[in-house]
């Protein structure tokens, strides 16, 4: 018979070093009693800049869900504006949720939510076939699967022990490879059928922004440094008014006010294939967040623990089922922000918790969410380079210590990258597959997460000589 065989979840950074994979030493939690670093509060004007930055790595993230879905279920100009302020709304709540938590809600990590783009496809499938009724079945069909994903967390949440380096380590590389086409998207100009789509202007600010974040992060010390994106954000805009790359019609189009009102396009209704698909999509950002939650807690040195992750689950669950009351989409885990986290090493939840605020009260204030609005998507993309690539040198440095000397580990590594790059490398691998299967396939994140569980079970697990694990290495 086969023998099964739990295998540890280990830490793999080495002590003295920088859970991100940089040479720079993370100081130690401190001694019992003392507060961790993720519990610390920072002076206001800090807490406030740090903030500002995590809503800038994610802004664009977050509002171009809706710029996508509204247009294609004939929303107006100014109903695709209120999705908009929204997303914005429900991610502050969402968010919150996640860093202050409450009972047994919320993964109490400087963890950012917002509007998932793996519910796009389905929802325009379902808004095409709802006709006029496209949002409220998009949107009962989304509070139906955050209910779902509320109530399955702590079996998620038990999984952790199938998560050792070699499969965190495999999908938090894979996180960050997935991104960068985001950001290599925006540096163009993120509209790929503008006339200007490529652009030399747009390539060319994007370029500057990066080796201006570059030799910020290079030259700078102290709380400067740790902002290097904000003050890089700001200098590409800077750098795009006089170049004409910064439209500011937003601006004088916004209201001052906006607050949300309930069900704004009606009462939610519930459509069987509809709440299916959204059910898959659920799951699919579950598991995401699962790896999210582990990559960050690698990062900010408080290893996420099954509690953890069933808190997270929770909240990430909860604030989708909410999300639609407020004319919002479904919400997960916001793997942009992970990058910051680990470029500036700025730990703190409150931190977070200051940016979810500001996204509540951009959500409120349409005029304050078109400021933000004016970072050119190029600018973004720049960043978004430096962001997106610490992602994924966390993942190989979390490969660091999974053991690759063995064979079947380097196996596990290899075959899930390939199939978690195909969706990358290749975005029409699957189109001759149903569509409901796409919500899975067509994320790479999800396809190299189940290939790497699958494999280190079937190599590590179930097998009749189960090999010797390697020895935990912690953090001191």
């Amino acid at each position: 018979m086969p023998r099964f065989r739990k295998e540890a979840v280990v830490v793999p950074a080495a002590a003295g070093s920088a859970p991100d994979g940089t040479s720079e030493p993370v100081p130690p939690a401190g001694p019992e009693g003392e507060r961790h670093p993720v519990d610390e509060t920072l002076p206001p004007v800090r807490m406030f800049t740090s903030g500002l930055q995590h809503v800038a790595a994610m802004y664009a993230g977050v509002v171009a869900p809706p710029m996508i879905v509204g247009p294609a279920v004939g929303l107006s100009a100014t109903d695709t504006a209120l999705l908009m302020g929204a997303s914005l709304f429900t991610a502050g709540l969402a968010t919150l949720l996640q860093t202050l938590g409450f009972w047994k809600i919320g993964a109490k990590l400087p963890f950012v939510n917002g509007v998932s783009f793996a519910g796009v496809t389905p929802m325009i499938a379902i808004g095409k076939g709802a006709g006029a009724d496209a949002l409220p079945v998009i949107f009962g069909a989304i509070i139906v699967a955050g209910l779902l994903g509320f109530f399955a967390a702590p079996y998620f949440g038990r999984l952790v022990r199938f998560f050792p380096p070699v499969v965190t380590g495999t999908v938090i590389t894979l996180i960050g490879v997935s991104l960068l086409p985001v950001a290599f998207n925006w540096a163009q100009g993120g509209v790929r059928t503008a006339p200007d789509y490529g652009s030399l202007p747009h390539i060319g600010l994007a370029a500057a922004t990066l080796v201006i974040v570059l030799l910020l992060r290079r030259f700078l010390t102290g709380f400067l440094q740790q902002i290097a994106i904000l003050l890089g954000l700001a200098a590409g805009t800077l750098i795009a008014i006089p170049a004409g790359l910064t439209d500011f019609s937003a601006l004088g189009d916004a209201d001052l006010i906006g607050l949300p009102q309930p069900f704004h396009f009606g009462a939610p209704q519930f459509q069987l294939a509809a709440v299916v698909s959204m059910c898959i999509v659920m799951l699919v950002c579950m598991t995401e967040s699962t790896a999210d939650m582990l990559a960050l807690g690698k990062i900010v040195g408080r290893p996420a623990d099954a509690r953890t992750i069933e808190g997270g689950l929770r909240a990430d669950a909860l604030g989708s089922a909410l999300s639609p009351v407020f004319n919002g989409f479904m919400c997960s885990a916001f793997a942009q922000n992970i990058g910051l986290v680990a470029m500036t090493k700025v730990r703190s939840r409150f931190v977070v918790a200051t940016g979810g605020l500001i996204l509540i009260a951009l959500g409120l204030c349409p005029v304050a969410a078109s400021v933000i609005a004016l970072v050119p998507l190029p600018v973004l993309g720049g960043a978004g380079i430096v962001l997106f690539g610490s992602v994924a040198a966390s993942g190989i440095q979390t490969l660091a210590g999974a053991a690759m000397e063995r064979g079947e580990n380097a196996l596990i590594v290899a075959a899930s990258l390939g199939v978690g790059l195909i969706p990358i490398a290749a975005p029409g691998f699957y189109h001759a597959f149903p569509d409901d299967l796409l919500v899975v396939l067509d994320s790479g994140i999800s396809t190299g997460c189940i290939a790497a569980i699958t494999l280190n079970l079937a190599f590590n697990h179930f097998r009749r000589t189960p090999l010797p694990l390697p020895e935990p290495v912690l953090h001191h």
